[in-house]
């Protein structure tokens, strides 16, 4: 009964928090309640006894994911005046992915018969030796060791683009050039002016 309790609370507030990354305007905040959705995943993970997905899914995507997306969009200066003129002008394109979206997720649960999970009871007991971390170990470096290294390369990609796109040029931006400083000589630094001893009066 407990477990059901927390189910719906943490669902309710990933609802909640969905919908606040795509309905608030400030990238800041979106990006914030996309960390609240992360974490309530994680403690919806952690009620079917799944702890390895829950702490992966807090240390990868909040601890590092989300925050170098934070530093990104705080680097980019995106002006956010207009930012606000132009979302509704696409906000119909929005309507219907989401749509799209929608139906598509619906299409696959009917065709399937349901999620073909029994709701009726919870999960099954798992003995004390079992580890989801063993098991998803050798799935991933043995099944999917492909799949994972080709998302390693797309991860790789991104945030040496995500890099690239701060490096712009900007007016009045001071950057440090090595190569000047290495060539310095003392002699263009540094001038010795003798002046002869004077006594006080």
């Amino acid at each position: 009964m407990l477990i059901q309790i927390l189910f719906h609370v943490f669902a309710a507030i990933l609802v909640v928090s969905a919908i606040g990354v795509i309905t608030t305007r400030n990238p800041v905040f979106s990006a914030l309640a996309l960390v609240m959705c992360f974490v309530t995943s994680a403690a919806i993970w952690l009620l079917i006894e799944a702890e390895f997905l829950a702490v992966v899914l807090v240390l990868v995507y909040v601890g590092a994911v989300m925050v170098l997306f934070l530093f990104v969009v705080m680097m980019l200066d995106i002006d956010l005046a207009e930012l606000r003129q132009g979302f509704t002008r696409f906000a119909w394109l929005g309507w219907i992915t989401a749509l799209a979206v929608i139906i598509e997720i619906a299409g696959v649960v009917w065709a399937k018969g349901g999620l073909g999970v029994d709701v009726t009871r919870g999960a099954t007991p798992l003995p004390a030796d079992y580890s989801n971390t063993l098991e998803l170990g050798k799935l991933l470096y043995g099944r999917y060791a492909y799949p994972l290294e080709l998302a390693a390369m797309l991860l790789l990609v991104a945030i040496v683009a995500a890099i690239a796109l701060t490096m712009r040029h900007r007016a009045g931006l001071k950057k440090q050039d090595v190569d000047a400083q290495v060539a310095v000589r003392a002699a263009d630094r540094v001038r010795l002016v003798k002046m002869d001893p004077e006594k006080r009066p």
